[in-house]
Formats: structure tokens, C-alpha cells, sequence
């Protein structure tokens, strides 16, 4: 459940946040003409994650085949906004209300305003469907983990809210700036992120010395979501401490009372959001903490060639979840892993890719991680060729026994011996 809780937590808060940007913005300006365009944006990218995901589960694609076109396209939306922003975000009030309409005209803003929200909710939205879509079934287990999944959600959405509401009154520089360093942050996530997406699928060339430089980056993504929380906590903990007095010389009476709930209000929102803010970031880590112990790869069962062959039998490798084995013959060692699929075959692999080498993978969550760059395969696609996914090996099933021809192993010899050399 706190799984659940905390990956939905971050894909929502990073969606909720640049949303709240963009809201806060157009309020901010006096925009409020470009709002319904957020709030189509949003419906939309909901109604349109939850049909695609439920026809990815239909016809077996998986979130690898659309993720990197779909976070660079992001990307673009996310740049535009920030030049959007910055070209008129200096300007006065009522500048913006005359010239700003001149400019971008109200169907273009518009559109351009419900795209920006549309990808960021769609990306985020479908990768959050996917991950709960294998947990909702009646059981309590699953119960509790789509609760969890449900209660992440909601404090995301919540998070936004105290965002927008608490920098009703933020100085107008000061938002720009910071928001723009947020906005830009993300930028660079979902520019690396795209590119590693595509570099494992193919798309772009890959290779080892490439991987070992972005790999870590997208493994360690924590780091861009901590730097965009902090820096969202850090805007409106600087406001606060300017704002500890509200301004109420020359007030009496019924206004000088509105004015006081006006700052204490703000000041809540605050409050709420900075201490929203700081709670998340220490249980994110904690939860990277946590994921970073779990990445060791299992202990290696050691095997022997029996008439030119390795011999598993398959009842010890049909219970779903993934097997390790080493081959040691002659002086050379080979690891390789096999896992029953969930149409009940058996696949055999190296323990080892083309892209990222012999660092080899670990199971988590009902997928296998490469221990290298982060790419989470598909067990259904153990056994086919590309990108990230352990180089397979030929095998066959004789009886209740797998085999794996000696011949079948030979390139993962020369592979492992190469790393080890």
C-alpha cells in the first residue's frame, strides 16, 4: 500500500504542480478568459488515459511504445509555456488584458493552454492507470494498495490547490522567477527521460558509454522531483517571512478585519503547502532509500552442463516470479535468468542487455528493473530482442524439464568474460 501511495504521491504532485503554475498564472494576469481551457484540459487527459491504458492492457502494448515521444512532446509544451510566461509575465496588469489578447488571440491561447494540460495529465495519468490497473481486484491486499494509490492522488490534487491559493498574493517577480527555474527543471526531466525512452526502444542509438552517463540520471530521477518541490517550498516560505505582518495601515473596521483574514488565510495556505512539501520529500526518499537496498541482484543457483546442456526442471521455475543461474565450465561463467510468462511459456535470458551490459536485473514489483539505467521491462517480453531487455536465449521444454543447449550460452560467455576483463 505505501508503494502504491507514494508512486502515485509523485506522479501526481509533479503533474498537480505544473498545472498550478499554469492556474496561478492566468490568475495572477488576469487571464481568467484561458481557465476553462485548464479545466477541458484536465477532463479530457482523464477520460483519455483511462481509454488508452485500458486498451494498452487489451492488446498487450505496453507504456514503453508511446513514453518517449510523449515526454519530449511534454517538453516542448512545458519550454513553450515558460517563453510564454516570461514574454508577458513582466508586464503590467492591464497590459497583459490589452496586448496579451493582441498577441496569442483567445482561441490560440486557448488551445495552446488545454494541449499544455492535456500531455501533462495524460503522461502522468496513463503511466498511474498502468500501475494500478494490476492492482484492483478483490482482494485485500489490492484493496489496500489502490487506496493507497487513491489517498496519493488526493493529497496531489490537494497539494495543487494549497499551491494556487497560497500564491494568490506572491510578488509578481519573485513567481516568475522561481516558476520558471521549477518549469525548466521539469523541462530537463522530461527531455532525459524522452531521450532514454527512445534510445531503449530503439528509436535513437544507444550504447553502454551512453547509458552509463543518462542511465543513472533516469534511476535517480528522485532528484528532480525533490528540486522542484523544494524550490516550490522555498518561493512560498520567502513570501511568509515577508508577509508575517499583512498591510492594514489606514484600515478600520469591517475592511482592516477583511484584510487580517485575508493574510491569515494566505498564510495557511502556506503553511499547508511548505509543510505538504517537506512531508513529501522526506517520505519519497525514504521510499528511494528503501528501493535502493532492494536492487541487488539475488544470489546466482550455480548449474552444469549434463550432456552438453543445462537441465532446470520446470516446476522450479513456474511459479511466475524471476530465477537466476550461473554456469560455470572450463574456467568461463555465464549468468543468465528464466521466468515463467504470463501465458505460462517459459523464457530464458542473459542476465545481461545489449545496450546496458552484464549489470544485470532484479524483479520489483512485478517487473524486471536493469540494475544499470532503471528501464523497467515487461515480463512479457522477456525472450524478444531489443533495447534494455535481457538478450534471450534459445530453450526448449523436453518433458518436465528446460533445456538450454551449451552452444545457446556461448555468447553470454564471451560477454561476461569481457566485462570481467
Amino acid at each position: 500500500m505505501f508503494q502504491t501511495f507514494v508512486v502515485t504521491l509523485r506522479e501526481g504532485v509533479e503533474a498537480a504542480l505544473v498545472i498550478a503554475i499554469a492556474v496561478a498564472y492566468l490568475r495572477r494576469t488576469g487571464r481568467l478568459d484561458l481557465l476553462p481551457a485548464v479545466y477541458r484540459g484536465l477532463i479530457s487527459a482523464v477520460i483519455a488515459c483511462i481509454v488508452a491504458a485500458w486498451g494498452f492492457t487489451k492488446i498487450g502494448i505496453s507504456d514503453d511504445a508511446y513514453g518517449g515521444w510523449t515526454l519530449l512532446v511534454s517538453a516542448v509544451f512545458v519550454f513553450s509555456m515558460v517563453l510564454w510566461m516570461n514574454r508577458h509575465g513582466k508586464k503590467l496588469k492591464g497590459e497583459i488584458e490589452t496586448r496579451l489578447q493582441k498577441d496569442t488571440g483567445e482561441h490560440g491561447g486557448g488551445w495552446g493552454v488545454f494541449l499544455f494540460v492535456f500531455l501533462m495529465i495524460f503522461r502522468e495519468g496513463v503511466e498511474t492507470v498502468l500501475l494500478l490497473y494490476g492492482v484492483v481486484r478483490l482482494d485485500t491486499s489490492s484493496i489496500l494498495e489502490a487506496i493507497g494509490g487513491l489517498l496519493g492522488i488526493g493529497l496531489a490534487v490537494l497539494f495543487g490547490i494549497s499551491f494556487v491559493r497560497g500564491t494568490i498574493r506572491v510578488n509578481l517577480k519573485q513567481f516568475f522567477q522561481m516558476t520558471t527555474v521549477i518549469l525548466i527543471v521539469v523541462v530537463v526531466q522530461l527531455l532525459i527521460t524522452g531521450l532514454h525512452e527512445l534510445s531503449e526502444s530503439h528509436f535513437l542509438p544507444a550504447s553502454s558509454r551512453e547509458m552509463a552517463i543518462v542511465g543513472p540520471v533516469v534511476k535517480n530521477d528522485i532528484f528532480f522531483f525533490v528540486t522542484i518541490l523544494a524550490l516550490a517550498a522555498v518561493m512560498l516560505l520567502l513570501e511568509w517571512r515577508k508577509r508575517q505582518t499583512p498591510a492594514t495601515a489606514g484600515l478600520e473596521g469591517a475592511a482592516l478585519r477583511k484584510a487580517q483574514w485575508s493574510a491569515r488565510r494566505e498564510r495557511t495556505w502556506m503553511i499547508a503547502s511548505c509543510t505538504a512539501a517537506c512531508a513529501f520529500i522526506l517520505m519519497i526518499t525514504a521510499e528511494f532509500v528503501y528501493a535502493r537496498q532492494s536492487t541487488a541482484l539475488s544470489p546466482a543457483q550455480p548449474v552444469a552442463l549434463d550432456n552438453g546442456a543445462v537441465r532446470i526442471p520446470v516446476a522450479s521455475v513456474s511459479d511466475g516470479t524471476l530465477h537466476r543461474y550461473e554456469l560455470d565450465d572450463n574456467g568461463s561463467s555465464v549468468r543468465f535468468i528464466v521466468m515463467e510468462k504470463a501465458d505460462k511459456t517459459l523464457a530464458a535470458a542473459l542476465d545481461a542487455c545489449e545496450i546496458c551490459g552484464t549489470q544485470g536485473f532484479y524483479e520489483k514489483g512485478g517487473q524486471i528493473i536493469c540494475r544499470n539505467c532503471g528501464s523497467a521491462i515487461v515480463p512479457s517480453t522477456i525472450g524478444i530482442h531489443g533495447g534494455c531487455n535481457p538478450i534471450p536465449v534459445a530453450s526448449h521444454v523436453d518433458g518436465s524439464t528446460l533445456v538450454i543447449d551449451a552452444k545457446d550460452l556461448d555468447p553470454g560467455e564471451r560477454l561476461f568474460a569481457k566485462s570481467k576483463g
